[in-house]
């Protein structure tokens, strides 16, 4: 791996190991409102009882530890780069008794694991935090068996998720946020329709499919959404780090005003877009 790539990657590590803490304390939350795209990449993987899955880039253990409910008899594999939310993800299977999985802290760029060892291989949110997406789809379809089955979740266009963008782009309209240069990682890096099944297909993918799964990000009140994206959203924490008491507050405002308009029933349940990728060895 060049240098650039190889920074990119301390870069994720460091970012996820910070941000463990706050995942941790909202990861009730957080599952249950991407739990549709887990249930929608589980369906299309067809999960057999004797199944060995990976699951790259599981950050708190999902969607591996529901998987491992699925695959009994087999067993899953747990890859993140940040070993701080590997350990949530060792907690959660403790508590729910899941025993059937390991963990392994690696990047998904250089997969430990010899040719062929999986029958499935699922990917939330992972991708676009990727330094080479490609060679990352490459080592998912060599670590799989012939026939192998692959599904991940990516987030669509930035105008269907009013749930980061609302607060994002009222942050820029107070400070100065860098633009990652083009195909740095960032939220919609994946986004353009048709991005992710070519990915896939160049690296060998067949029978690549790419549906839509939408919804709400419910959080209940303004105060909520505020601590949430305070303590889970990297750049917004980024952001705000640089910015005064008075320019913070500005901003907290103005969003609260925004999200009243998109929310008349002031719930502050924002609009989300993702995308579901599936293909075959």
């Amino acid at each position: 791996m060049d240098a650039q790539l190889e920074q990119i990657r301390e870069q994720q590590k460091t970012t996820w190991n910070k941000f463990a803490p706050g995942w941790r304390k909202w990861d009730n939350f957080t599952m249950d409102w991407m739990r549709p795209m887990a249930d929608e990449m589980i369906k299309s993987l067809h999960i057999r009882p004797t199944d060995v899955v990976l699951d790259v880039a599981a950050g708190t253990g999902e969607p591996g530890l529901s998987i491992a409910t699925l695959a009994k008899d087999g067993k899953v594999v747990i890859t993140d780069l940040a070993e701080g939310m590997l350990d949530v993800a060792r907690d959660k299977a403790a508590a729910k008794g899941v025993a059937n999985y390991e963990t392994v802290a690696c990047d998904v760029c250089e997969l430990p694991f010899p040719d062929a060892s999986f029958d499935t291989v699922s990917c939330r949110f992972g991708f676009m935090f990727f330094p080479d997406m490609q060679v990352a789809a490459q080592e998912m379809h060599r670590v799989l068996k012939p026939g192998g089955r692959m599904a991940a979740a990516v987030w669509g266009t930035p105008d269907k998720n009013a749930w980061i963008t609302t607060i994002m782009g009222t942050i820029s309209q107070h400070m100065a946020v860098p633009t990652p240069p083009p195909g740095a990682p960032g939220m919609f890096r994946c986004a353009s329709p048709g991005m992710m099944a070519g990915l896939l297909r160049q690296a060998g993918f067949r029978n690549v499919t790419e549906m839509e799964v939408t919804g709400k990000l419910r959080c209940g009140s303004k105060d909520n959404y505020w601590q949430f994206m305070n303590e889970v959203a990297a750049p917004v924490v980024a952001a705000l780090s640089n910015a005064d008491e008075a320019t913070r507050e500005k901003i907290k405002q103005q969003v609260f005003g925004k999200v009243d308009q998109l929310c008349s029933d002031h719930s502050a349940a924002l609009d989300y877009g993702t995308v579901i990728v599936y293909g075959e060895k």
